[in-house]
């Protein structure tokens, strides 16, 4: 059954609540090609087994809301321009320089989810920032806010690819927008610049290569023969966002959750390596950072030292 509050005045409540682009698609099947289970039977997820347990629930929204008609995805750039490092610091990916990012989409989301319920009634949702069972990127393609990049990250004109994404799932029905044609052509720079060689063919990444990957979610020892690739990062890595094309102009967020907080976008390593917890929760506390753990982050921070020392001879 169609909505009574219209595509459009759906949009327009976007961006009256500060989002920078808004798309609908039609919950139809999302990976009919079966991309996710080959990806996962190829072991790229490393050991983020989450992403096993829910992907038949990824693949098909209706086990989430039966009765879902239409997938909202709404994007909202965190872009700033990283300030300069000195010697003796490391680097943390920009998504993670202010507040934590699920904090901060979480109350505008649900604004608009509680939007469409009062104005379809009868309608229910459901909201995900980037934690649920959703594949938020490739919704994002299907509702037309962007396409795919070689890196795997969703690219739109005038965002690049430094932009968050929310996802509102509905029993209320939408007209869908249509997808945008892929705009990358024969560019690799993302390919070729990645340190660790993680991207190992145009948008499939293997997480176990991957600097964002083994900063952040893995909880163990980082393999060796990656050590050299991490170079200065402490935490995540944008060495393939900072090398596309789409994201050399881009305007600055007007988010200040999501500016960088004192330190976070350089941190001092020798400060990181000799963190007690309370120093830890303290300056992290309410970021993305956390997730690392402290002793995630101390051993990101030695390996960077390492790095440093033998790149200049130190």
């Amino acid at each position: 059954m169609s909505s009574p509050l219209h595509a459009a005045g759906l949009k327009s409540k976007a961006a009256e609540l500060e989002f920078d682009a808004c798309g609908i698609a039609a919950a139809d099947d999302i990976d009919p090609t079966d991309h996710l289970a080959q990806w996962l039977a190829a072991g790229y997820h490393a050991d983020m087994h989450w992403m096993e347990r829910t992907r038949d629930v990824r693949r098909d929204i209706q086990l989430k809301l039966p009765g879902a008609q239409s997938v909202i995805v709404l994007a909202r750039n965190y872009f700033i321009q990283r300030p300069e490092s000195g010697k003796g610091q490391g680097r943390v990916s920009r998504y993670a320089w202010g507040r934590d990012y699920h904090r901060v989409l979480q109350k505008p989301v649900r604004a608009l989810a509680r939007y469409i319920e009062e104005r379809c009634a009868g309608s229910a949702t459901y909201c995900c920032i980037d934690s649920g069972p959703v594949m938020e990127k490739a919704w994002a393609v299907r509702a037309g806010l962007g396409w795919i990049g070689k890196n795997s990250l969703v690219l739109r004109r005038e965002l690049g690819s430094y932009f968050f994404l929310g996802v509102i799932l509905t029993t209320a029905e939408f007209d869908h927008d249509s997808p945008i044609p892929d705009q990358c052509g024969s560019c690799r720079l993302c390919i070729d610049a990645c340190p660790t060689a993680a991207i190992v063919d145009a948008r499939i990444v293997d997480s176990r290569r991957c600097i964002s990957y083994q900063t952040i979610e893995n909880k163990g020892a980082i393999p060796e023969e990656l050590h050299d690739g991490i170079g200065d990062w402490v935490f995540g890595c944008d060495e393939c966002q900072d090398v596309c094309p789409w994201n050399r102009r881009l305007g600055e967020t007007t988010e200040t959750d999501f500016l960088p907080r004192l330190g976070h976008a350089n941190p001092s390593l020798a400060e990181i390596e000799s963190l007690t917890e309370a120093d830890f929760f303290r300056q992290f506390a309410g970021t993305p950072v956390m997730r690392a753990k402290m002793e995630g982050l101390r051993r990101n921070a030695i390996i960077a030292r390492k790095n440093a020392g033998h790149l200049t001879g130190d």
